[in-house]
């Protein structure tokens, strides 16, 4: 669908009263069943929502309510997703520091790490100084 066909869509239905709107959803997922090729999947936040809204509905509750509600799940949503993506910085930024200390304390091609300097050191202090062949 193009973006002019969906903002008509939109404007279309802004004028439309809540009743009428749940109407014309149902018609649309009686479409989809019928001609839809592949369902779109929603979030699992967005089943939950329209799971909510559907019992609501089918429990008769008043639109009014039902609109209530679901802009109070919405909000939550908009919480929830604020949660979510200082989650992802939080951890990205972790995983950044991360990244460069191990790049730092990595040693470099042919470099040897401080543990297998003093190694070293220390089996060349146990060699054998070679002789001279001078002698005095």
């Amino acid at each position: 669908m193009n973006d002019v066909m969906r903002m008509r869509i939109q404007r279309k239905l802004e004028n439309l009263p809540d009743e009428v709107v749940y109407q014309v959803v149902d018609y649309l997922e009686f479409l989809e069943r019928k001609y839809g090729t592949d369902e779109v999947q929603a979030s699992p936040f967005q089943k939950l929502a329209e799971g909510v809204e559907d019992v609501l509905r089918a429990s008769k509750v008043p639109v009014a309510a039902i609109k209530g509600t679901m802009q109070a799940v919405e909000a939550a949503g908009k919480v929830a997703s604020g949660v979510s993506a200082a989650g992802k910085a939080v951890v990205d930024e972790i995983q950044k520091v991360a990244d460069v200390a191990t790049d730092s304390e990595a040693p470099k091609l042919g470099e040897k790490k401080g543990a297998e300097k003093a190694a070293d050191a220390g089996r060349e202090s146990d060699k054998p100084e070679p002789e001279s062949s001078e002698e005095t």
